[in-house]
C-alpha cells in the first residue's frame, strides 16, 4: 500500500522565548515492510543540526530555533510504500540487546491488578501468550479519547478501564515485562481501523520481542498486529521516550500546542 502523511505540530507561547531546542523522531524506519518514497521535515525559522541514528535503530534529528521565538510550526509530507509482514520488524538494523527493555519506567510499573492480568493470559509458547495479551488488554481498556491525558500510567489506565492508544501501548508493555517478554513502545502513523472506519491518524502499539521472530507489533487498540496501514517511526522504554517530537523552550512562557495529521492512500 502506497501511503501518504500530511502531518503538522504548531507551538505558540504567551510571550516570546529565547529559543528552542527540538530533537525529532519522525523518520520512518527503514526494514523490510517499508519504504520511503519521498518524505521531508521542515521547521519555521529552524535550523537543522545533527543527525544520527541511535541503537535502536530511529533516526534521530536535532533543531534549533533561534529567538525571540513565539510559535513554531514543524511541518512533514511524505510518502511510504508499505508491506503486510503479519507485524514481524524483519530487516531492522539496531544494536539494542532486547533484555534491555525488560527495564520498567514510570508509566509501566507493574501492580497488583496488572500483575493479576498478565498472569491470566495463557498459551502453548511465547507468541501464542503475546497473542493472549495483547486482546486481554484490547478487552480490559475500551478505546474512549478524552478520558486519560498525556501522564496517565498503566496501572491507572487498567483502573479507569478506558483509554486511547497510548494507554493499550503502555499496559501491554507492562503485561509483557512481568512475564519475562521485552516490550517497547512503538509510535507511528495508521491510516485506518480494520473495517475502514476513520481513526486517529497519529498512533501507537507496542513490540514485544518473541523467540525465533524477533520484534512483533501487537496494536490492543485494534485488535491486530500492524498491517500495511502502519507506518512506523521510532520505539522507546514508552511513549515519552518514543515521542516523534522532544524539545525545551527557553524562557517563562506557556505552551500550547496543536497537531493534525491525515493519512491517505495514494495511487500505485
Amino acid at each position: 500500500m502506497r501511503l501518504t502523511v500530511d502531518h503538522l505540530t504548531s507551538y505558540r507561547y504567551d510571550v516570546p522565548v529565547r529559543s528552542v531546542v527540538q530533537s525529532h523522531r519522525l523518520t520512518p524506519s527503514a526494514f523490510a515492510g517499508q519504504k520511503v518514497i519521498d518524505w521531508e521535515v521542515t521547521v519555521t525559522g529552524g535550523i537543522r543540526g545533527a543527525r544520527h541514528r541511535d541503537g535502536a535503530g530511529d533516526v534521530v534529528q536535532g533543531w534549533t530555533i533561534a529567538g525571540p521565538v513565539d510559535g513554531v510550526a514543524v511541518q512533514v509530507r511524505g510518502t511510504v510504500e508499505t508491506e503486510d509482514m503479519a507485524g514481524v520488524l524483519r530487516g531492522h538494523r539496531e544494536s539494542v540487546a532486547p533484555d534491555c527493555y525488560l527495564r520498567e519506567t514510570a508509566p509501566t510499573r507493574i501492580d497488583v491488578a496488572l500483575a493479576a492480568l498478565a498472569a491470566s493470559a495463557s498459551g502453548s509458547d511465547c507468541l501464542a501468550i503475546a497473542h493472549a495479551m495483547s486482546l486481554a488488554v484490547s478487552d480490559a481498556i475500551a478505546y474512549r479519547p478524552g478520558v486519560t491525558h498525556a501522564h496517565t500510567t498503566a496501572a491507572e489506565a487498567l483502573a479507569l478501564g478506558e483509554g486511547v492508544c497510548q494507554d493499550h501501548a503502555h499496559v501491554l508493555i507492562a503485561l509483557a515485562r512481568a512475564r519475562g517478554v521485552p516490550a517497547r513502545y512503538v509510535s507511528g502513523y495508521l491510516f485506518a481501523t480494520e473495517d475502514g472506519t476513520p481513526h486517529e491518524a497519529a498512533h501507537a502499539w507496542a513490540e514485544l520481542h518473541i523467540p525465533g521472530l524477533g520484534w512483533v507489533g501487537f496494536d490492543p487498540a485494534n485488535r491486530c498486529c500492524p498491517d500495511d496501514r502502519y507506518i512506523r517511526l521510532g520505539s522507546g522504554f514508552d511513549a515519552q521516550d518514543a515521542a516523534p517530537i522532544r524539545g525545551v523552550a527557553r524562557g517563562a512562557a506557556v505552551e500550547e500546542m496543536d497537531v493534525t495529521v491525515a493519512v491517505l492512500q495514494s495511487a500505485q
